[in-house]
């Protein structure tokens, strides 16, 4: 057994207290796991003042020179520990507000020690609060030498004495101890070739860097390393679909699917919405499982290219399944999906949570023999009970809102797996798609419906208020209905943005019954209440609806032409062009006006003009991308494909499509890495494989 797969318990300096906290505060178990918690910032400390020359405007000082006493300040919580530091120019208090009698005990008295921290002055003094304190003699960082790791803790492992410097000092301790242990997992040609230094090398010099031109070397090679096999994997996984997955085939395009298209079809069909109906076409008779991303913007009609696959499924006999993650959007669905396929006689029905027990019984039935040849539903489809005569084509509308796991459920239920259409609408950077779907074929509809006009997009403050009210009486006389988004349901003591029932009130002001009608929603109603609300809506019985982001997905009315959204600055770009996308779904100019306060960051004054300046959802992902990196923009974080270390998505771009060239040359030499130049690849896989669940093949 190697020494990395030590207990953390059993480095020098840890033990069984302090490994229960690196456990359960950062997940750290053995030694490898320290060693891979890698630091998250450097200071410069090449550079040390004295006590005379600190000024108030600086960020932070390093002293050097001694610790001459301790005292413990007051009396239960508020006690704090006060220390008198000095050098040969002067003196200064050093405060620390927690962990005293812990403190007290480790800190290096009367012995030469240097002091790191941000100076505070106070009636003429300075002073540092929490100060980094390390005795010299027993310091790797010795004075006027270089860049010292800060690396990410928690407020109960410090309180514990577990801070940054500790967990440097054990990690040092750790390189020393397993430098020469330290496997490489990258080929001596990729190394050769492309100048990297070695793992172990780089892992030391990550910890411990000799200056800024080593540590920038480790970075590269760690970077490199880790977007070479998150690569991998993908494209495994993409090889693993499309050449080793069988699937069943569509061998012809039928009755239905030529008579819909030649008859029935609501409008003409745009450039790109053909061109991906051919592709999904040409993947379902190959004989091999489709796994395709259908991307485009709210409106791009995606679920018309969607219908048209579930249509050459049931002309080849197969059954068809459209799972979307909302009742309301699921309801949406069945009613636009119903009407379209009135005319052809296709049965097809609708299972949600809400849906009786009573009326359950007969769907599963007809499931289960085959007669019902298509069904749209929420999880509810993923249920055990749930069972399929012979699933042919499964759409998945939103499919960042599903786990994992649900989907792997719905998988298998047939035997051979079913073709996969994925649908969003939220666009995704080419660079992210390259990585959270690079196992899909990726289709994108990126034109809009003929007729349709882009929606125009307003930023105000409230000093605008009452123009808007004006503005959306003179929209509703014109026969019109608008929304107001709200981004709360009741106050916050911490935020004065405001909230949806203040908004409600002030409406009803501004716009009084009998006049006018207003329908409310949000989240916490009861389903049916919420329904009834909508109806009301569609139905034009209300001009105005007041609600949250429950109606970001799942609400359809052509004849909302305003999108009012108040407090715009707490949401994220994404989310404000997915609202925006409830209006302008038909032919009336519509518009999306942004209400935010004065006070705004950069970056949200960032987020409003990109708003204002484009329609166009990649852009606006781009920007989405490089404001919050990837996070959970694509609904990522629960799959855990972006959980990187070291990369970073949005400034490594050009390394991580290198990553993947390289990558894919090296699997197409090689695919299965069974050469002796792969071995080491091979084991690195193994072992990235081993610690996570195998989902692969799971769009």
């Amino acid at each position: 057994m190697s020494k990395l797969e030590n207990d953390i318990s059993f480095l020098k300096g840890v033990g069984p207290a302090r490994a229960d906290q690196f456990r359960m505060e950062l997940g750290i178990r053995t030694w490898e796991d320290l060693l891979m918690h890698y630091p998250f910032r450097y200071v410069d400390k090449s550079q040390v003042q004295k006590v005379r020359d600190v000024k108030s405007d600086a960020v932070a000082v390093q002293l050097q020179g001694t610790i001459v006493r301790l005292t413990e300040v007051g009396e239960a919580r508020a006690k704090r520990l006060v220390g008198i530091f000095q050098d040969e120019t002067g003196t200064m208090e050093l405060v620390w507000f927690k962990g005293a009698r812990w403190l007290k005990s480790s800190l290096p008295l009367n012995k030469p020690c240097l002091v790191y921290g941000k100076p505070t002055e106070f009636k003429g003094k300075f002073n540092i609060a929490h100060p980094e304190v390390e005795e010299i003699e027993s310091s790797r960082m010795a004075a006027g030498v270089g860049l010292k790791p800060v690396y990410s803790t928690t407020e109960k492992m410090s309180n514990r004495g577990l801070n940054s410097n500790v967990i440097g000092k054990l990690t040092l301790q750790l390189c020393e101890e397993v430098r020469h242990e330290i496997p490489e997992v990258l080929p001596q040609e990729l190394i050769q070739q492309y100048k990297l230094i070695s793992r172990a090398e780089a892992l030391v010099q990550l910890h411990a860097p000799a200056n800024a031109e080593k540590l920038e070397q480790a970075r590269r090679r760690l970077k490199f390393e880790e977007l070479f096999f998150l690569q991998l994997q993908v494209l495994q996984t993409k090889l693993a679909g499309t050449v080793e997955q069988r699937g069943v085939v569509f061998e012809k395009v039928g009755e239905l699917f030529n008579s819909f298209y030649k008859k029935h079809l609501p409008f003409e069909l745009t450039g790109a919405q053909k061109r991906v109906v051919k592709e999904i076409r040409t993947d379902v008779m190959k004989g091999f499982h489709m796994n395709r991303l259908v991307q485009g913007d709210v409106g791009s009609g995606k679920t018309i290219v969607a219908l048209m696959a579930i249509l050459l499924a049931i002309d080849n006999g197969y059954q068809a399944c459209l799972m979307a993650p909302t009742e309301i959007l699921a309801n949406q669905h069945y009613e636009g999906i119903s009407q379209l396929l009135e005319p052809l006689g296709v049965r097809v029905e609708l299972l949600t949570g809400s849906v009786k027990k009573k009326s359950r019984a007969p769907l599963m039935e007809d499931l289960k023999s085959g007669e019902l040849k298509f069904i749209i539903g929420t999880h509810a489809l993923i249920e055990p009970v749930v069972e399929f005569a012979n699933l042919g084509l499964v759409v998945i509308d939103e499919q960042h809102r599903f786990g994992v796991a649900q989907r792997a459920a719905l998988w298998k239920k047939a035997a051979l797996p079913p073709h996969i259409l994925v649908m969003t609408a939220t666009p995704i950077p080419r660079t992210l798609a390259m990585t959270v779907y690079g196992d899909l074929d990726v289709s994108i509809i990126d034109e809009l419906p003929p007729g349709r006009k882009p929606v125009n997009t307003q930023w105000h403050t409230d000093a605008y208020r009452l123009m808007l009210f004006e503005f959306i009486r003179q929209e509703i006389a014109l026969g019109r209905q608008v929304y107001v988004v709200y981004p709360m349901i009741e106050e916050s003591e911490k935020m004065d943005y405001k909230d949806l029932f203040d908004g409600y009130e002030s409406m009803s002001r501004a716009f009084p019954s009998p006049q006018y009608f207003i329908s409310i929603v949000h989240g916490r109603m009861k389903a049916e209440d919420r329904d009834f609300e909508m109806k009301q809506f569609i139905e034009k019985k209300t001009q105005i609806m007041v609600a949250t982001t429950v109606i970001e997905v799942g609400v359809n009315v052509p004849n909302a032409s305003v999108m009012v959204i108040e407090s715009a600055e707490r949401f994220g770009l994404s989310q404000l062009h997915q609202l925006r996308g409830r209006v302008g779904r038909g032919a009336d100019q519509s518009y999306c006006v942004l209400m935010t306060g004065h006070k705004l960051s950069d970056d949200t004054k960032l987020r409003m003009e990109t708003m204002v300046r484009t329609t166009d959802g990649f852009e606006i992902a781009e920007v989405d991308l490089r404001l919050r990196g990837p996070g959970d923009l694509a609904g990522t974080a629960q799959s855990g494909v972006l959980q990187l270390r070291i990369a970073d998505m949005v400034k490594d771009q050009q390394m991580m499509a290198a990553a993947r060239n390289i990558a894919n040359e090296w699997l197409t030499e090689d695919p299965n890495l069974s050469s002796e130049s792969s071995k080491p690849i091979r084991e690195e896989l193994f072992r990235l494989k081993k610690k996570k669940s195998d989902w692969s093949g799971i769009s």
